[in-house]
């Protein structure tokens, strides 16, 4: 019985989130390519004093680069929504 439930849970909510992923896709996709940078940003130049508030910690560093991302990713998407209107 439980299962039903849940099942006919996931059903409904299946497509509200498939919609809201293609509406955010932009920023999905900004978020990933800027954990992978900031992540290889600390493998490759990271700071090894410990000194460094971002680059000294993978943590700091991964997250940094998603935040980074997601701006960047956010202005090009507005800038295609902008140039799609015109």
């Amino acid at each position: 019985m439980e299962i039903t439930v849940l099942r006919k849970a996931f059903h409904a909510l299946c497509p509200m989130l498939l919609k809201w992923i293609k509406k955010q896709l932009w920023l999905i996709a900004g978020a990933l390519v800027g954990l992978l940078s900031g992540y290889l940003y600390w493998q490759e130049a990271g700071c090894v004093s410990g000194s460094c508030a971002i680059t000294s910690s993978p943590v700091n560093s991964t997250l940094y680069g998603g935040l980074m991302g997601v701006l960047l990713f956010s202005f090009f998407k507005d800038l295609m929504q902008k140039s799609s209107t015109n």
